[in-house]
């Protein structure tokens, strides 16, 4: 087995005593000493967390517009320069190669932001798929990502705006997906944890100087673990779990990403989608909380009575709400209310005694745990 890659911000990592894993292939830190505390952090103030493991792809030239409406089933077309959206890439079928954020320079130059984890798959699909292979330049390794997220994020920014950019620029003033790219720096109002932020893209060789400049600026360092607890309470989908190519965006709750509007736009999977969105998914995503103490984990089974009816595909404990909370995918037509009273305990109470309605459940450890839906995301403010 080879060694795990080093992001260009791995010394930082152990001059912060970061306890390091391999994830996708990349040595990336899990926590800095307490996920909690920095899951808190970046709900309350400002923290930051190194992305320099995604797949960042620049599509150039005059084809490209036209290559990617192809390729992407939310439409590009809508962008204005620097401007983003997020969509899905699917197959014929409408299982989801992967999610991606595409952002609009200009007209002849897209840059596409995807996972590290379907690196391979999705660089190939582009190719062979839409015959993109001439367009695209992949950096790996040679540019460093870093996503500064939280409510003071922006505030605590501004002072050292010029000189992390190396041009004037008031974040402050960058609407959400709005992107700007300077000579050195790329940088996107965009993020994953439900708050605001945003996500810079720079040379390697200027890493770990604004690593630096970040943490005198009071931004305080994240793990991978914080990542997915604060994406989870915002109902932001992981690749993997929550998409996959067995499921269309429809079933995976981000239908709102496939854009039908320009009867013209022959994207891929678009025939397949629509006749689902016509009539409807046979899945559908719905947010559930357990209602006594246990671990959601992805892979459990859902039931509801002695019938199952579908599975987690991501679950945690939320430091915020202090609760246990999951995504799962169920079938439509077995989908339960989302709960009025919001207590799992009133809920069964009322479905079995009063309409003898068989109540919902997770299997864990082999034993059925009750539990409830709720709405998504889980957090009112993501």
């Amino acid at each position: 087995m080879s060694e795990p890659k080093s992001t260009p911000f791995y010394d930082n990592h152990l001059e912060s005593k970061a306890k390091l894993v391999d994830f996708a292939g990349w040595s990336l830190p899990i926590h800095y000493g307490s996920l909690v505390e920095e899951h808190h952090t970046v709900r309350s103030d400002a923290g930051m967390f190194d992305v320099s493991h995604m797949t960042l792809s620049d599509i150039q030239g005059t084809e490209a517009i036209a290559k990617l409406r192809t390729a992407l089933t939310n439409d590009i077309a809508s962008l204005s320069d620097n401007t983003a959206l997020y969509s899905c890439i699917c197959r014929e079928d409408g299982g989801v190669v992967d999610d991606v954020i595409a952002y609009r320079i200009n007209d002849a130059h897209y840059r596409l932001i995807s996972n590290a984890g379907t690196r391979a798959k999705v660089l190939d699909w582009l190719g062979s798929t839409i015959g993109i292979n001439n367009m695209v330049t992949v950096a790996e390794g040679e540019l460093a990502m870093i996503a500064i997220q939280g409510p003071n994020a922006i505030e605590k920014l501004k002072p050292i705006a010029s000189d992390l950019l190396g041009a004037q620029l008031d974040i402050g003033k960058l609407d959400t997906f709005a992107c700007a790219l300077f000579k050195d720096v790329f940088i996107a109002r965009t993020g994953y944890t439900g708050e605001d932020g945003v996500e810079l893209v720079v040379a390697k060789s200027a890493a770990k100087a604004i690593w630096s400049k970040l943490i005198d600026a009071g931004i305080r360092p994240c793990g991978l673990g914080a990542r997915d607890t604060l994406r989870l309470e915002a109902a932001m989908s992981l690749y993997g779990n929550d998409l996959d190519e067995q499921h269309s965006p429809f079933e995976s709750g981000i239908g709102w990403t496939v854009d039908f509007s320009d009867s013209t736009r022959q994207f891929v999977g678009r025939d397949t989608l629509q006749q689902q969105k016509q009539d409807g998914s046979k899945n559908i995503r719905i947010g559930l909380q357990l209602s006594d103490r246990g671990v959601l984990r992805a892979g459990q089974t859902v039931c509801l009575g002695d019938q199952p009816i579908g599975v987690v595909t991501s679950g945690t404990y939320s430091p915020t709400l202090e609760k246990t909370i999951a995504i799962a995918r169920v079938e439509r037509a077995n989908a339960p209310a989302v709960s009025e009273t919001g207590s799992a305990e009133n809920d069964i109470a009322n479905t079995d005694s009063a309409n003898n309605d068989p109540a919902l459940s997770v299997i864990i450890r082999d034993k059925p745990v009750f539990a409830f839906r709720v709405k998504l995301p889980f957090l009112s403010k993501a």
